[in-house]
């Protein structure tokens, strides 16, 4: 039994020279991206303004519009993306998206509550940056929380288990959400129905610094934790006589996503299937070490993301389509193709 484990210890090796390789591909992608995405829109920069004029509209747009919009689309899809692959080292499972297992929607019901109910009580920077990525991180850590509950601590196994929970969750934050556009005046609804659908437009530099600093500090917290994500693969006893503290790895894995997730959800609203289909290509492409697949995910995730939302400001300009159709229309046949992938073996 101890040969085994061994050998098993010993073919999760950390990252390689062609998993480096694919890495900086992510990041040289990744800036391209960033680059393309400031450059291209509905308005065209002229670089005689920008260099000749500092108060002219080319740079007002650029610094305070555009910009923050990408690093903010950027910083989403990077935290969706690693959370997600997070999320599916943490329960074993293919299929744990913070959107489709519901965390995303806890996080949103969690800032639904206040956008509805304490919007217009606080001053809106308090209220931006504090109370509403609050309430959706507290939303967020119920579900993951709920999530282990029933698929670990009782012994449920598998990916019935998760979905049905998953399905469940969605249902009830649908209802929360539902009940609260009811009763929300007219500027609440349009603010909340256009939310629920996911968007960029709100990106200021007031809101986006503190959540992009808390974000990037939650990563790097994150991604040392690769190494003790592969051994829990083997499972939780063996990684616990590997030297894994499982409890305290648990504990991080749900905090790290709740407060990624949540601050994600509360600036951009609900975007799904990043968290599903960018792990799964980062596995196609290079492999399954949590040391590659972690960083890998959150690069890929930023371009991505990205990409999604210079699609929704181009596509149909001067007019903006949600950033979460767009996702969805990729991910969701990428989820069924999944499905019969795992059918098959």
């Amino acid at each position: 039994m101890s040969s085994i484990l061994s050998k098993k210890v010993h073919s999760l090796k950390f990252i390689n020279s062609f998993q480096t390789g694919i890495l900086a591909l992510f990041v040289i992608s990744t800036l391209l991206i960033l680059v393309a995405s400031i450059t291209l829109g509905s308005f065209n920069f002229s670089l005689q303004e920008l260099l000749n004029d500092s108060n002219s509209l080319d740079n007002i747009v650029l610094l305070e519009i555009r910009i923050p919009r990408v690093l903010l689309a950027a910083f989403v899809g990077a935290s969706l993306g690693l959370s997600g692959a997070s999320l599916q080292g943490l329960f074993r499972n293919p299929l744990a998206d913070p959107g489709l297992i519901g965390v995303s929607a806890g996080a949103a019901l969690g800032a639904s509550i206040v956008i509805v109910l304490g919007s217009g009580i606080l001053p809106d920077f308090i209220f931006g940056t504090l109370i509403l990525p609050i309430s959706a991180i507290i939303g967020a850590s119920l579900v993951i929380s709920l999530l282990y509950l029933f698929t670990q601590g009782f012994g449920y196994q598998g990916i019935t288990y998760m979905l049905l929970v998953g399905i469940a969750v969605n249902a009830f934050a649908s209802v929360g959400i539902g009940i609260l556009t009811y009763i929300s005046t007219d500027s609440e609804l349009r603010g909340l129905t256009f939310w629920t659908m996911g968007s960029f437009g709100g990106a200021s530099w007031q809101l986006i610094i503190p959540a992009l600093i808390i974000i990037s500090l939650t990563m790097f917290w994150m991604i040392p934790s690769a190494r003790k994500l592969d051994l829990l693969q083997l499972g939780e006893p063996e990684a616990y006589r590997l030297g894994v503290d499982v409890r305290k790895l648990k504990f991080k894995v749900i905090i790290a996503s709740a407060i990624t997730v949540g601050i994600s959800v509360s600036l951009s609203g609900m975007i799904g299937f990043v968290g599903l289909v960018v792990p799964h290509l980062v596995r196609l492409i290079g492999g399954v070490n949590h040391n590659y697949l972690l960083p890998g995910s959150a690069f890929l995730g930023a371009s991505l993301m990205m990409t999604a939302d210079l699609l929704s400001r181009t596509l149909i300009q001067p007019a903006e389509l949600p950033v979460g159709l767009i996702t969805s229309a990729i991910g969701a046949p990428f989820f069924l193709w999944l499905i019969f992938r795992i059918r098959k073996t």
